[in-house]
């Protein structure tokens, strides 16, 4: 395997998938020009030219129906926002057309239709451009989605998504496009519906979406290597459908779980999770389960309230001593400076 930036790695899934399928085709706002969604849609712009990757005008209610059109009619259409908040515009084509389409035509035709999306923090982006709506999508049945958070995965659902009969919302952090890691050459699908054990272990688990992922993977590293904690943890990677059996296993095994999510803590995924381990691992737990998430407002545009109001990898770690009955290691690396409860 190469080692790729998460956003190359977009990058190549996308070409793969085009190479592989003439019916794909890629719209939205900035998708054919350099800096444009982090670069991910430039390099299919420039090999398969304006017919197929295309800018689009700020009219998402329509570019939705026109993409659901088009699906069904034999075409995988690739919609881009480069923020999901834009996707508030669209939910009456996601949610009331696209998620529904097979249930109310007898499973006869599907939608195969690909949304990207925008999530998370990042110089100032404020209230209305950086909120994470995976709960708010994932609640509709119909409609899957996946989030990734390493390279390989970004690839592979990538792949994935423009082989299913969809409809599939794709969420991706903007922290996440300069990360990298190990990617395969060739064109594997990442399994929709299927989580993945990022770091094996016994004490406690650590269940976690998107950038959150990633930090919980610093965190469990972190307090193996400087308080002998061995954390097990599990990358969601998709939202729904959702890989219960493989939640549930790590929880049998170690007893206690934390879950991070990218955002709010009341009606989201991790309350979600809770309520999984409530009801059917209920017997194994030890302690009572620690979600880690955003304080319970909308997120501040200055950097300095940033820093305060996102979680991080020492919010992960306090919430592991904390199940563990153990005070915060004031020797640690992890500052706990993420206290903020809202409202700035």
């Amino acid at each position: 395997m190469r080692t790729l930036k998460y956003s190359q790695a977009l990058s190549e899934g996308l070409i793969q998938a085009m190479d592989a399928d003439p019916n794909v085709f890629v719209m939205g706002i900035g998708v054919d020009y350099p800096s444009g969604i982090f670069g991910t849609t430039y390099e299919a712009f420039q090999k398969f030219g304006a017919s197929r990757v295309f800018d689009t005008p700020a009219c998402e209610n329509a570019l939705t129906g026109i993409a659901i059109g088009a699906a069904t009619q034999g075409k995988r259409p690739l919609l881009v926002h480069a923020r999901n908040d834009f996707m508030f515009l669209g939910f009456d084509q996601m949610l009331n057309l696209a998620a529904k389409w097979r249930y109310m035509f007898g499973g006869k035709s599907g939608v195969p239709i690909v949304i990207r999306g925008i999530i998370g923090k990042g110089w100032g982006q404020g209230a209305t451009h950086s909120q994470s709506l995976q709960s708010v999508l994932a609640h509709f049945p119909g409609l899957c989605v996946v989030m990734p958070a390493f390279p390989q995965d970004a690839k592979g659902l990538m792949l994935g998504a423009l082989q299913s009969s969809g409809p599939i919302v794709i969420l991706e952090h903007r922290s996440l496009y300069d990360t990298t890691g190990p990617v395969a050459e060739a064109a594997e699908p990442t399994p929709i519906g299927k989580a993945a054990v990022v770091r094996p272990g016994k004490d406690v688990t650590i269940v976690a979406t998107s950038w959150m992922a990633v930090e919980a993977l610093h965190a469990a590293l972190t307090l193996a290597s400087k308080e002998g904690i061995d954390a097990e943890v599990v990358d969601l990677r998709s939202i729904r459908p959702l890989d219960e059996q493989t939640v549930l296993a790590s929880v049998h095994k170690t007893g206690r779980l934390v879950v991070a999510d990218t955002s709010w803590r009341l009606f989201g995924v991790a309350s979600e999770i809770a309520a999984l381990a409530a009801e059917s691992a209920f017997d194994s737990l030890k302690a009572p389960v620690r979600r880690v998430t955003l304080p319970d407002c909308p997120c501040p545009a200055s950097h300095a309230l940033e820093k305060a109001f996102y979680p991080s990898a020492s919010t992960i770690a306090d919430a592991v001593r904390d199940i563990l009955g153990m005070q915060r290691n004031k020797g640690s690396q992890f500052h706990g400076e993420d206290k903020f409860l809202g409202p700035y």
